[in-house]
């Protein structure tokens, strides 16, 4: 059992079965033990690659959306350009070399990034250097008296979320229990729930039902600054449309493994909801659309073959194979989405 995994079975002891939320979080972002506060967890060395990191063309785009979104909006100044859960940097340092032939985009800008782990902190940092990014833990914390124009890659896809299990009329809560000196998963009583009252009429008893109450506050709160001052958020992620089914997963060395094995020492995450996100948002919203379709639609293939020109051998397979797992559907192309909450002034690039 792993150190963290040991806290978490004195505190079962002690206070009862946790929610998969409260584990998901403990795991993920225990001060001392918590995978995104222990780790850099990208790349062949880490756990997992996001698509940033797959090739350079998937941040070019995704700045020059950001960029064609601002010149849409008659170019404001200043504005806040933000990302959610940056990783090493990757994506807004190829974003902003994409835009630096925009004028007056860079002159703009407020750089700010959302991110809780020291490491990742410390190489954002280095990447954006010349921007001088400012940090915050919290979404909500970004600055609110100006344009947002904002990114989330693979962001909500972290966020703890709730399993209810259909029974009958009613829903029976998924818990993580103890079991001796092993983590196991539990029901809890069955009870009507009015927050899933209307899930009832699209599910049948046995189904699984997941919640993600972080997801929908983030998205109230971007979208009414969106609302209120302006702006576009650009959301990439893997998931459905509220779809039952359980989608909780954990990834540790590039392999599937399951939730409870290695607290803290293994990402977990699960499909996000995008209808809810959508719902939950006081803005308009675009999307989503497959990940594939919105890089084609801004131009992957054309700058695919751009740089493939100056290229040969390994490097030249290393990049089609880059193009093909960002776009193709068997790949990353249909199970991530694009979406974007906007103010309604003009349409999301690739997107409408």
């Amino acid at each position: 059992m792993t150190p963290l995994g040991r806290i978490l079975l004195r505190q079962i002891a002690a206070t009862g079965p946790l929610s998969v939320a409260d584990y998901m979080a403990a795991c993920l972002l225990h001060p001392d033990h918590g995978y995104y506060s222990t780790r850099d967890p990208l790349g062949r060395a880490g756990d997992f690659v996001t698509a940033p990191e797959i090739s350079q063309m998937f941040g070019e785009l995704v700045g020059l959306a950001l960029a064609q979104a601002w010149l849409d909006r008659g170019s404001p100044a200043p504005v806040i350009l933000a990302e959610l859960g940056p990783g090493r940097g990757t994506l807004m340092a190829d974003a902003l070399r994409a835009t630096r032939g925009v004028a007056g985009f860079h002159a703009a800008i407020r750089l700010h990034m959302v991110e809780v782990s020291p490491d990742l902190r410390a190489a954002q940092s280095a990447a954006l250097l010349q921007f001088a990014p400012m940090f915050h833990d919290r979404p909500d914390e970004l600055p609110d008296d100006l344009p947002l124009f904002l990114v989330a890659n693979e962001f909500f896809d972290a966020l703890p979320i709730r399993q209810f299990l259909r029974d009958g009329e009613g829903w029976r809560e998924r818990l993580v229990t103890a079991e001796g000196d092993r983590l196991r998963f539990a029901l809890g009583p069955v009870a009507r729930l009015a927050a899933l009252e209307h899930r009832v009429a699209d599910t049948a008893p046995g189904d699984m039902v997941e919640t993600c109450a972080p997801a929908t506050a983030i998205a109230e709160e971007l979208g009414g600054r969106i609302a209120a001052r302006g702006g576009i958020a650009l959301l990439f992620d893997y998931g459905k449309d509220g779809a039952p089914g359980d989608t909780f997963q954990a990834v540790r060395r590039h392999e599937k493994e399951s939730p409870l094995d290695n607290p803290g020492q293994a990402d977990l995450t699960a499909h996000v909801d995008f209808a809810a996100i959508a719902a939950a948002a006081p803005c308009a919203v675009a999307g989503p659309v497959p990940q594939g379709v919105w890089l084609e639609r801004l131009g992957i293939t054309a700058r695919a073959q751009a740089l493939a020109r100056g290229l040969t051998g390994a490097a030249l397979d290393t990049h089609i194979a880059a193009h093909r797992r960002l776009t193709h559907p068997d790949e990353m192309g249909q199970l991530f989405k694009a979406m974007a909450l906007h103010d309604g002034a003009a349409p999301p690039p690739g997107l409408t």
